[in-house]
């Protein structure tokens, strides 16, 4: 019931940027993920399964969400970003598991970034119940040396550590969806 009633809030509430912070608290990515929510909405549509549009906490199936989507935020087009997905929920031998990471992001145009993990939609397991998944934006000091992170492997991959290790910040902008199967 809580659960209903938290999705029913982030679905009214995370239309205003205000409320990503608070809505972040209420499905504990903060402090689970990260330790300081972003301020601004991350805008995630995804244009095949009926165009899904996510608001902080949409649930979706994952027939939805298999296609890259696209993702907006208000960004300083002479600056670079890093966008970055992850599973939080996945098992704990594998958690938090990348789904996509785009770095050197000019602006907001994340199809010019440099890909370190292609997108791979949401798919958890049959019966796991719903899973997080969290899209963040982090904008960059200056370009980013990608380096091995293209083989890395995608499990085990920590957000908050990713972060301090390339001096990111905090996340600007973000959002998350609910997936089950």
């Amino acid at each position: 019931m809580l659960k209903c009633v938290l999705g029913l809030i982030a679905l009214i509430c995370c239309s205003s940027a205000s409320e990503v912070p608070q809505i972040f608290q209420n499905f504990n990515i903060v402090p689970d993920i990260i330790t300081v929510a972003p301020k601004d909405n991350l805008k995630v549509k995804y244009l095949t399964g009926g165009g899904l549009e996510v608001l902080c906490g949409t649930r979706a199936e994952p027939s939805q969400v298999e296609s890259t989507p696209w993702v907006t935020w208000h960004a300083d087009h002479n600056s670079l970003y890093t966008l970055v997905m992850v599973d939080p929920d996945a098992r704990p031998s594998v958690r938090e598991w990348r789904h996509w990471l785009v770095m050197n992001i000019p602006g907001n145009l994340v199809t010019k970034g440099d890909v370190v993990t292609p997108y791979a939609g949401p798919s958890p397991p049959p019966g796991s119940g719903f899973h997080r998944y969290i899209v963040l934006a982090y904008k960059q000091l200056g370009k980013l040396d990608i380096g091995d992170l293209k083989s890395a492997p995608r499990e085990q991959f920590r957000v908050a550590q990713f972060a301090e290790d390339f001096a990111l910040g905090r996340p600007v902008a973000g959002n998350f969806l609910q997936v089950s199967r």
